[in-house]
């Protein structure tokens, strides 16, 4: 019988599955809609999600239920450059694939054939670069350019000023996600528009959920799990290694993520009438498909997240390597998006 932090990583993805078909959540059609049409609502949507997920997170972590210094956001060790090059290779391959890999498992869902080549490939190049032919170069680079610093989070940055742990953790943590909300509520449009206030409550909620789920309530001293939450390019890998292996392997709460996705955004899509089969229009459409996804899979591994596991479950732990990573996926998206890197043209999704 699968134990509960599988079934609860299944409920999870389901919501998000339903969620994000629902409503398209999605970081970079959020900053292309902010960036080349003027409409905020998306981004603003994932504002409201970051600023719940950071409110939710510190509380819980505050309050000892969960320690998410055991997350690998908060390592004593990490290599700024590695995270940053991979952050912006991951945001890049979003621009050329039309979408980041969660999106990939939403559009998936709905009968989305193009997405299934992205996600397989995101899968085997991720696992390419954490295990396989790549991790060689990415381990050596990562040794040669890791940095072990006093503070690895904004409040234990704080707290080198002498502010205490606690008082550093309420006073950064209501900074960030009142500047957030802020900065969501301040559009008149955005106040009206209530599907995407609600799509940002509930992803929000989801991190934190996960983070419950694998730091609290699924929690074992005899047989540990990491604790995580929301992110996808480890766990698409280990789905994948999943189907060819599933004898020698068993379901983890990545596995179980993934997999809701994908039932919650199918059966979403059949309910409402949303499902349609769609492949790719030419062959250079699927070229720039698969060099996005690759570049998706061997960035995102290396930043160890995408822009749900670094945008809002990294940077919900108030992380400074997160906001490294973030600042990459932001950086490769917007020189994707602006067109400053050349990209080839391909029809849109």
């Amino acid at each position: 019988m699968p134990d509960f932090s599988v079934l609860a990583g299944f409920a999870i993805g389901m919501a998000f599955g339903v969620v994000g078909l629902l409503s398209g959540f999605c970081l970079l059609s959020s900053l292309r809609d902010w960036w080349t049409a003027d409409d905020s609502r998306k981004i603003r949507s994932y504002a409201i999600a970051l600023a719940v997920a950071i409110l939710g997170t510190q509380f819980i972590a505050g309050a000892g239920i969960v320690d998410i210094g055991k997350s690998i956001y908060l390592q004593p060790s990490f290599s700024a450059p590695l995270l940053f090059a991979g952050g912006l290779l991951f945001g890049l391959g979003m621009v050329l694939s039309n979408g980041c890999a969660s999106r990939a498992l939403v559009l998936l869902g709905k009968g989305n054939v193009r997405s299934l080549v992205v996600l397989v490939i995101i899968g085997v190049t991720a696992q390419m670069t954490l295990k396989g032919l790549l991790a060689p170069a990415r381990l050596a680079f990562l040794q040669w350019t890791q940095i072990t610093p006093n503070a690895v989070s904004a409040p234990a940055l704080l707290s080198t000023l002498g502010v205490s742990e606690s008082a550093a953790r309420i006073a950064i943590a209501l900074i960030a996600s009142g500047a957030l909300l802020i900065f969501a509520f301040s559009s008149q449009q955005f106040r009206r528009a209530y599907g995407q206030i609600a799509a940002g409550v509930a992803v929000g909620l989801l991190v934190t959920a996960g983070w419950l789920t694998t730091g609290w309530l699924g929690a074992d001293d005899f047989n540990p799990i990491p604790v995580t939450s929301l992110t996808f390019i480890a766990p698409i890998a280990d789905t994948l290694q999943y189907t060819m292996l599933s004898t020698a392997l068993s379901v983890n709460f990545g596995i179980a993520i993934v997999s809701g996705v994908l039932v919650g955004s199918l059966l979403t899509s059949l309910l409402t009438g949303r499902f349609q089969l769609e492949g790719y229009t030419s062959a250079n459409h699927m070229v720039r498909s698969i060099s996005g996804a690759a570049l998706m899979g061997s960035g995102g591994a290396m930043a160890y997240g995408c822009s749900i596991g670094q945008g809002l479950t990294g940077l919900s732990t108030l992380a400074l390597p997160s906001l490294i990573a973030v600042a990459g996926i932001v950086t490769g998206a917007a020189l994707g998006v602006r067109r400053i890197v050349a990209l080839p043209a391909m029809a849109t999704r």
